[in-house]
């Protein structure tokens, strides 16, 4: 049988600032613009995690939509929803990674990857800051 994917999206709200705090105020506006105001700003992200593989015979499901759900709550929505990133998620405390969209997408995407059970795989994961502003990450065959 062939692969297939499976598409869920979900929804969080956070604020984040794009610093390096070893360089100086210029420095960081030269690079970040208005993202790296002192107090950050924030957005309604939408992340978007594909799954691939061959459909169960007996489900005809790629994976179980309910773990799928399951792992996006809580890897994606309780870990980010309602936060300031730089401030509240370790991985993104200043001095450590800028929360850009694309860092988001991997850090994203190595979390759900790890809990996906075996004959499904990452395919792709889309962090949607804006309208018509995204980051994708695109899992290596």
């Amino acid at each position: 049988m062939a692969v297939l994917s499976l598409t869920r999206a979900v929804q969080f709200s956070a604020s984040h600032r794009y610093f390096r705090p070893e360089w100086s105020a210029e420095r960081n506006a030269a690079a970040f613009g208005a993202c790296a105001r002192e107090h950050g700003h924030g957005h309604t992200y939408r992340c978007r995690v594909t799954v691939k593989g061959t459909p169960d015979p007996l489900t005809g499901m790629v994976m179980d939509l309910a773990l799928l759900d399951r792992v996006l709550q809580e890897e994606v929505v309780e870990r980010f929803d309602h936060r300031h990133l730089n401030l509240d998620v370790p991985e993104f405390a200043y001095g450590k990674r800028v929360p850009t969209g694309e860092m988001l997408c991997v850090d994203i995407a190595r979390r759900i990857a790890a809990r996906l059970p075996t004959g499904c795989a990452l395919d792709v994961v889309r962090v949607q800051e804006e309208p018509n502003l995204y980051a994708e990450y695109r899992a290596d065959d």
